[in-house]
Formats: C-alpha cells, sequence, structure tokens
C-alpha cells in the first residue's frame, strides 16, 4: 500500500512508520524535519495534501496539538490544526479517491467522565465529556468524520491511552488500566488500514487490563487487594523493587472492542516496561520519587 502519514516526525507517527515501512510505502508529512518524514511542511495545506495522496490507498492522520500546548498555544490555533487540518485532511482524501482514513485520537475525552468514590470502566460506548480546548477540538474533528464516513470512504478512530514516558512505577500501573505501549499504538493503527465492517468505527486502545467491572468499587480504596487477587506478578515486583503502589485508581480502559473489531492484541504489558528500565530505554524513567496517587 502506499500510506500517506500526517504527524510522521512525532512520537506516535514515528512508531506507525516503522510499524508500516518495511512493506507499505509511507509519505510522511510533518514541519519537523525527521528521517521519517518526506515532505516538511504545515499539513494545513489544501494542495499539499491532494499531491501527497495522489496514488495513494490511505491516509492515517496524527499531526495535532496535543494537552502540553494548552495554554501555550492560542484556541484559535488549536481549531485550525485540529479541527480545521482535519477537515482538509479529508476532503482531500475524497479528492485523491482515497477509500480508508485513520484519525489518531485520544482517551483523554474520558476525564469528566469519572464519578468520585468508584473506579470508572470506561469502554467505546462512554460518552466523553471534554475539559480542555484540546479535548474539545479532538471531539469536533471526530464527530465531523463520523458524520463524512460512507461507502466511498471508511473511517477509523484510534483513541489511544497513555503512553509517553514516565516513571517506571507509574508506567507500570497504568499499564494495567489506563496505558499502552506506544508499539501497541502503532499495530492498532496498522490493522485499522485494512479491517472490515462499519464505514465508521472508533476504538478504544489500551494495555490489557486484568481488573473486571466488578473491581470497580474496591479499586478506588483497596487496589492492594485487587492487585493481590487479579495481578500478583506486580506486586511481587513492587516489592522486590521497593516501590510504593498507590492506594487508588480512578479508571479502567477497556479495549475489548479493539480485539474484536480490528483483531489486534497489545503485546507489551507491565513486564516490558520493566524490562525497559532494567535495560535502560529512553522509554521508561527511572523511579526517583514515591507516589500515593496516580495524576492525570
Amino acid at each position: 500500500m502506499q500510506i500517506v502519514l500526517t504527524g510522521s516526525s512525532g512520537r506516535v507517527g514515528r512508531a506507525i512508520y516503522q510499524a508500516l515501512a518495511a512493506k507499505h510505502q509511507v509519505i510522511g508529512i510533518d514541519r519537523s524535519p525527521f528521517s521519517t518524514t518526506k515532505i516538511v511542511a504545515d499539513f494545513v495545506d489544501t494542495e499539499l495534501l491532494v499531491r501527497a495522496m495522489r496514488g495513494a490507498d490511505a491516509v492515517i492522520h496524527t499531526a495535532a496539538l496535543h494537552a502540553p500546548h494548552v495554554g501555550i498555544v492560542p484556541d484559535i490555533e488549536f481549531h485550525r490544526i485540529n479541527v480545521e487540518g482535519t477537515l482538509l485532511v479529508l476532503e482531500a482524501a475524497r479528492t485523491a479517491g482515497l477509500h480508508r482514513l485513520v484519525f489518531t485520537s485520544t482517551t483523554a475525552l474520558f476525564g469528566q467522565t469519572i464519578d468520585g468514590g468508584v473506579a470508572g470502566w470506561v469502554t467505546d460506548e462512554t460518552i466523553p465529556k471534554p475539559r480542555s480546548i484540546y479535548h474539545q477540538t479532538k471531539l469536533a474533528a471526530e464527530s465531523l468524520l463520523q458524520e463524512a464516513a460512507d461507502e466511498s470512504l471508511a473511517i477509523r478512530v484510534i483513541r489511544m491511552s497513555r503512553s509517553f514516558p514516565d516513571q517506571a512505577d507509574v508506567m507500570a500501573m497504568h499499564r494495567l488500566s489506563r496505558g499502552v505501549d506506544i508499539r501497541d499504538v502503532a499495530d492498532a493503527h496498522v490493522a485499522a488500514l485494512t479491517n472490515d465492517g462499519p464505514f465508521y468505527q472508533s476504538y478504544i486502545i489500551s494495555g490489557k487490563t486484568p481488573f473486571l467491572p466488578e473491581d470497580c468499587s474496591l479499586l478506588a480504596i483497596n487496589l492492594k487487594e485487587v492487585i493481590r487477587k487479579r495481578a500478583p506478578e506486580l506486586l511481587i515486583a513492587f516489592q522486590k523493587r521497593g516501590w510504593e503502589l498507590p492506594s487508588s485508581i480512578d479508571r479502567v480502559y477497556d479495549s475489548s472492542s479493539a480485539r474484536l473489531g480490528l483483531g489486534w492484541t497489545p503485546q507489551y504489558g507491565f513486564e516490558e516496561v520493566l524490562s525497559q528500565l532494567d535495560r535502560r530505554s529512553l522509554e521508561v524513567l527511572p523511579v526517583h520519587i514515591r507516589h500515593n496517587h496516580l495524576e492525570e
């Protein structure tokens, strides 16, 4: 396949490029130069997009402003990049005759859906409640894509959970509840290029959780007891390393629909986080402070 990839110099874009490049031709677009990027330019350019998509089979749209830009970049720029830019990608895909568009979104859309006292069990049916301009513009982009999907252009939305580097103890816990390896994120995008089914599909992409919905009450007040029952290997690993478990977690992302709809399975659990730490991977940070809770 020939695939156009926006945001190809970013962390997610680079991971997707690596997952695709051995078997497919990837045309990367990004305003920051990198070895995964062929066209160095702002993607919000109709002529550039149509030219890049000519002869392509699909587009993966990862380019966006993210949470770290909130309060630094004006809201109008969030709209220009995240909403207007997505619309231009959509229109260019139609003009070029592409049949598949894969859009990178975020589980951060669900941050306001959590009620105190009980951990939230978040599925693809959970209604998002956006907080920041980042969340609002990503949800707006999703909405216009949902309206546009039809028999000529199938659209897949990948709502990825936390995958950026963090301290190893935090990452290991998140990998059981609301985190995912960047390579698993890339594999989900690849799977979304060819799966069958409805014209529009949206999936939570998160690590495989050992927890069950009936654990939610206890997860919020006695996490250690649930870990002892559902994931004793993690408890042993924390004890060996002298790390403290947080007292609670506030949510679990359930990606079982993606495993069914995409034929995708997350490969890298908390054990990989520990292995990456031991081999000094830049994907995992050393533990230098103790945590009593996990922050968003």
